[in-house]
């Protein structure tokens, strides 16, 4: 039987860690490990847990959930994180990706919407909620073009289109031959040289471009 996805929530609000706590206890294949109730607290706790799944809210007193993920970031954990706010604020949304956040979704969410779009997110693809996609995709038209895809090496494109199918380092990796590191770079180099800040925001123009 496979393990139970270790999930930390990261929630000023009692409540809502409660409401999360209650929804994986009664859903096969998560368990919540830890909760915080500051950015600060979840930095420390994701440290010692070493969860899987970061559950993160965004609006927070000490640090705000675009703050604590790049602190998680930049501490080296690699749990997938999604953001899940009351916010539809585009600018919240675009902040959070740019963020590298693997997902945003709202609190609104329906129970099984919401685990069906974690397991998504599990499996190496970004999510979103429907009603933001357009949102996001408007934000994106409004910016100065981004840099051109010729621009990019052959490898460089070839890893764009698997970001753009959804896929993870680790399953690009994998369909490429290349090793996890080389991957790495890999989308490090062609964002930069697309103008763009995450794995998301450059799916979502592979989409736009195929229009």
């Amino acid at each position: 039987m496979p393990e139970a996805v270790r999930v930390l929530v990261i929630d000023d609000h009692p409540l809502f860690r409660r409401g999360a706590r209650h929804l994986m206890d009664i859903e096969a294949g998560f368990e919540v490990v830890g909760e915080a109730s500051s950015g600060r607290e979840g930095l420390d706790l994701a440290l010692k847990l070493v969860p899987d799944l970061i559950l993160l809210d965004l609006n927070m007193t000490d640090m705000d959930g675009t703050e604590t993920l790049g602190a998680l970031r930049e501490a080296g954990i690699d749990a997938r994180v999604v953001m899940l706010t009351v916010s539809d604020e585009e600018e919240d949304l675009v902040a959070a990706l740019r963020a590298g956040a693997d997902g945003y979704l709202l609190k609104h969410t329906e129970p099984e919407e919401l685990l069906r779009q974690l397991r998504q997110v599990l499996s190496g693809r970004l999510i979103l909620t429907d009603e933001l996609t357009e949102r996001l995709a408007e934000a994106m038209r409004r910016k100065p073009p981004p840099g051109e895809r010729g621009m990019l090496t052959r490898r460089e494109q070839e890893v764009l289109d698997q970001i753009a199918a959804g896929l993870s380092n680790k399953q690009i990796a994998r369909e490429l031959g290349l090793s996890e590191g080389t991957v790495k770079v890999h989308v490090k180099h062609l964002l930069k040289k697309l103008g763009m800040h995450s794995r998301l925001e450059a799916a979502l123009w592979v989409v736009e471009q195929q229009k």
